[in-house]
């Protein structure tokens, strides 16, 4: 089957921000300030891509939208970061309605739109499991009598962690959060036109069956300053340097080496 992840990469699209600009050009100039986009740089670097790098199962194809209007710096430093991997593709759109460009952007992706699929959201200053593409066809294999009646049906991965990234190293919380929209797929049957990015993913139960995983742990949502959501932007939640067996787990499961994230932040 299938399976196509999405991710937008500072996409100045019209809507699908909880952060709210009068224009599209207020928009562009929030996105692309040097300070914001060297923030989502080092997170895509050293918390995102290193887990996407290191899938156990690596048939999937990882779709980056972009602006055309990304500049060209950061265009040049995007292809740099994902060079090599096979599963990337970077998808340059003009500015549109949210919704309508994710959705086209992913039906345009499927090979065979009358067969099934998996789909899945990823944000740049987020993390996977390394097991994340295998465990997403497992779920649905193990849930098939739900799948045969219904054409959706989304899958959630509800356990992971809270981090801050920064030159001192990883700060960390364990976390249970439902329907967070990381370490979060959907099943779509063949025929059906209907995206992941249709849906606001904390609604999304009002309109298919969701599949919840309480383990093992399956993602990272990082906390920074140019987090979209006011509420994560401003969390007050406790977090606590890496334990050595925890420094570990985020290696194994997360392939995200705390000596790089070190060096990364010192270096900026």
């Amino acid at each position: 089957m299938q399976v196509i992840g999405l991710c937008r990469f500072s996409y100045p699209a019209i809507g699908g921000f909880q952060t709210m600009h009068e224009s599209v050009e207020a928009r562009r100039r929030y996105l692309y300030d040097p300070r914001r986009l060297d923030e989502r740089f080092r997170l895509f670097e050293t918390c995102a891509l290193p887990a996407l790098r290191a899938q156990t199962d690596p048939r999937f194809q990882f779709l980056i939208v972009t602006g055309t209007c990304l500049p060209r710096v950061a265009r040049d430093r995007l292809n740099d970061l994902t060079s090599g991997m096979k599963q990337v593709q970077i998808v340059s759109q003009e500015p549109g309605r949210h919704r309508s460009v994710m959705k086209d952007v992913l039906n345009r992706a499927r090979l065979n739109p009358d067969l099934p699929c998996l789909q899945f959201r990823h944000d740049d200053d987020d993390a996977i499991a390394v097991d994340f593409v295998e465990l997403l066809r497992r779920a649905v294999q193990d849930a098939e009598g739900l799948v045969r009646r219904n054409k959706m049906v989304a899958i959630d991965f509800n356990h992971g962690f809270l981090a801050r990234f920064d030159a001192s190293g990883i700060q960390v919380t364990p976390v249970h959060r439902s329907l967070l929209g990381v370490g979060f797929g959907m099943y779509v049957r063949g025929g059906c036109e209907l995206t992941i990015m249709n849906f606001a993913h904390h609604k999304i139960g009002n309109f298919m069956p969701v599949i919840s995983q309480n383990e093992p742990p399956m993602w990272v949502r990082t906390l920074n300053g140019f987090n979209d959501s006011p509420n994560t932007r401003t969390s007050k939640a406790k977090l606590e340097p890496l334990t050595p067996a925890l420094a570990k787990q985020f290696e194994t499961r997360f392939a995200i080496d705390p000596a790089v994230v070190r060096r990364v932040y010192s270096d900026a």
